[in-house]
């Protein structure tokens, strides 16, 4: 038999070295590669990997809760129960699951399907619309050991009916979690304010501080948003191993307990705010069913205690309720009060601009009398009108203008004459326009714009310019414990130029004398001037903070009043060179205000009760009190959009402000009603019924058995 012949190799050799050349090139890039991943980037892909298998759990922080002087609860947490399932959880069976979706659908009403979860309809705890078997597919997916929220804000009832069959419905479960409860609701919203999500445009800030957005919830009015850092405390955290599904295996270190925020009891006594409110409602509503309009909007009533500036009562009317947006904040209430013209979201008490009217002429009178512009004893002419040459600059030889008197339409002779506390009883507007601007020879000069203002910035207007008695730059004299507190508007030349381009004139400075033209204050403001003069001369700072407590109820801050400055004692007065309408000269010098100036202003606003502008609304009244009235005429959009702002017949505000005991005041009031006309027979019978409010609630106290 013939032997086949030998194999040959029929691959080349250079093929042989190539392959194998690559080979050893494949494997160093391999051990290169792993070299890095496992040498190089050690640390890199451990401290990923520790990422991985650790979780930081945030543990918020229980808020403090808001009381009243008397310990009334204001503002606390009450629980809210929440429906949720845990995925991993649930049983293997299908048919099981199915049939605990539909007991739990028919306990809480939402159905077992509806909806997928996607991009464009994600799902959002407590807000999203899905149906339970698609929230829970969803968890499932994401992390199937963490709990989703099915329903958020069931009643106690169905909650302990879920509990009950936690044993056959193995997953189901109940979240406890506090939500904000306001038992006075609108009685006190305007000065607790309500909670909300924290907003996207301050996310960052409240991420370094500890908080988690889309869950812990933050101020946004009042003193829940003034005292955020107090009242929410310090979130705690676990830091925490898991598997790749989601579930804890243990604590890595140990956790840090979340820390309870702090308790604050406010200066305010809800039995009062309850009868300001009524009476404040009930006189507006009364005004307007007997004009047979809704003329009368809005109003404002603040009470204050002038001998240590705790701010009793403040009610703004109308108000909102903020239990409603205590759990979410409704899209459909929400844009109601954002469009109500009233504005019931702002706090008018201390965060609108307005005319004061008469009620500054506390401010002409304090100045009057200590720059020697009149004396208490001298007689002023007071006719029902004054025929003034307005000029705009030193040798401009000016027009005629007529200033007439409050009283000239009934009695156009005016008042005749008048001394200092008659001038301040009457609330002679020709008075105080002689005051503040001068007139002829008879007064001669007047005290101008430039001491005006800095008599009303040391009773409380506007805002304090850099330096002024030591105070910063901006300083806002009202500084209350309240967001978006208005500053308010004392002008003077250099303003005036800048805003309206022209020069100060003469005749701006009669107007401003008796709170118009272009000064704007609030009705803290206001309350201010008239609690200082009340207090003789001591400018109490406001507040409506009594004392802060902490998580176990004992106190860390205690009440203690704070004295701006005693005007008879701390020289806050700034000095002018001379009170041309050129512009405001300092020279430097600071001064105080006589004791006696004050006793004379007391003087005249004692007399206002008891036979000036309300004597016929304090008639019968057992209360010694003093007050100020004022009308205030004004000219806004809403008076331009009625067509009531007709030349020399402008609509005007309401104001009243009095003080009571006259001998040693305990209590002043302001009262404000937007378009409320005349404000003595408006804003007065508001005061004087606030006033026996607080002196019947203080008679009940004393008389109650300890």
């Amino acid at each position: 038999m013939k032997s086949s012949p030998a194999l040959k190799n029929m691959v080349e050799t250079w093929r042989i070295i190539f392959l194998g050349s690559l080979l050893v090139v494949i494997f160093f890039i391999y051990v290169a590669r792993l070299y890095d991943l496992q040498v190089v980037q050690y640390s890199d892909w451990l401290a990923k990997s520790n990422e991985n298998r650790t979780h930081e759990i945030n543990l918020p922080a229980s808020r403090g809760t808001i009381y009243d002087r008397k310990g009334y609860i204001v503002a606390r947490n009450i629980p809210s129960y929440n429906v949720v399932i845990t995925p991993a959880d649930l049983p293997d069976d299908t048919g099981e699951i199915q049939t605990i979706y539909r007991e739990i659908s028919n306990l809480t009403g939402i159905p077992v399907n509806r909806g997928e979860v996607s991009t464009s309809d994600p799902y959002v705890p407590c807000i999203s619309d899905h149906g339970i078997t698609e929230i829970v597919t969803y968890g499932e997916t994401t992390a199937p050991y963490e709990p989703v929220k099915i329903t958020c804000d069931i009643n106690q009832q169905i909650a302990l009916a879920i509990q009950e069959n936690a044993s056959t419905w193995p997953g189901v479960g109940i979240e406890v979690v506090p939500v904000r409860d306001y038992p006075t609701g609108s009685l006190t919203a305007s000065i607790v304010g309500f909670l909300g999500p924290i907003p996207a445009i301050d996310e960052d800030y409240y991420r370094t501080m500890g908080f988690v957005p889309n869950r812990d919830k933050v101020g946004y009015a009042g003193v829940e948003l003034y005292f955020q850092n107090l009242l929410a405390g310090v979130n705690g955290h676990r830091v925490v191993e898991w598997d790749i599904a989601g579930q804890i295996l243990d604590d890595l270190v140990p956790p840090v307990s979340s820390t309870p925020g702090s308790s604050i009891v406010l200066t305010i006594d809800t039995r009062l705010q309850q009868a300001v409110q009524s009476i404040l409602a009930d006189e507006i509503n009364d005004w307007n069913r007997a004009l047979g309009e809704e003329r009368m909007t809005s109003g404002a009533v603040i009470a204050i205690n002038p001998r240590t500036g705790e701010i009793l009562s403040l009610v703004n009317y109308p108000t909102y309720e903020n239990n409603r947006l205590a759990r979410v904040i409704p899209a459909y209430y929400y844009q109601q009060l954002i469009s109500d013209k009233r504005n019931p979201l702002l706090n008018l008490a201390v965060g609108a601009e307005l005319p004061a009217g008469s009620v500054f002429k506390l401010v002409t009178a304090t100045g009057g009398l200590n720059e020697g512009i009149v004396t208490p004893e001298e007689i002023i002419k007071t006719p029902g009108k004054i025929t003034v040459t307005e000029r705009f600059y030193a040798n401009d030889p000016g027009r005629p203008r007529d200033f007439v008197d409050w009283i000239y339409r009934t009695r156009p002779e005016g008042f005749g004459q008048l001394d200092f506390v008659h001038a301040v009883a009457n609330s002679s507007n020709v008075y105080f326009y002689k005051v503040g601007g001068g007139y002829q020879d008879e007064v001669d000069p007047g005290l101008g714009i430039c001491r005006l203002g800095t008599y009303a910035r040391a009773l409380g207007y506007g805002t304090l310019p850099e330096g002024y008695a030591g105070l910063p730059a901006g300083y806002s004299t009202p500084e209350i414990e309240l967001p978006d507190v208005a500053s308010g508007l004392i002008p003077d030349p250099t303003w005036k130029r800048i805003n309206q381009g022209e020069s100060w004139s003469t005749g701006d400075s009669y107007i401003v004398s008796v709170g118009q033209g272009y000064a704007l204050a609030t009705p803290l403001q206001v309350l201010l001037s008239a609690a200082t003069v009340a207090n003789n001369g001591k400018l109490m700072a406001p507040t409506i903070l009594y004392e802060i407590l902490d998580s176990e109820g004992n106190i860390i801050q205690p009440f203690m009043p704070r004295l701006r400055w005693d005007l008879t004692v701390d020289p806050v007065i700034q000095s002018y060179e001379d009170n041309t309408i050129r512009g405001c000269q300092l020279t430097g010098k600071m001064k105080t205000v006589e004791p006696w100036v004050f006793d004379q202003i007391r003087t005249g606003m004692r007399l206002a009760v008891l036979e000036g502008t309300l004597k016929s609304i304090f008639t019968n009244v057992n209360i010694a009190a003093a007050g100020k009235t004022g009308t205030a005429e004004y000219c806004d959009e809403f008076a331009k959009a009625k067509n009531l702002c007709e030349p020399g017949n402008w609509p005007s505000h309401a104001w009243t402000v009095a003080f009571a005991p006259y001998e040693d005041p305990e209590i002043a009031v302001v009262a404000f009603v937007y378009n409320g006309g005349e404000g003595a027979s408006v804003a007065g019978p508001i005061v004087r019924r606030v006033l026996e409010a607080y002196f019947e609630l203080k008679s009940a106290d004393s008389t109650v058995i300890p």
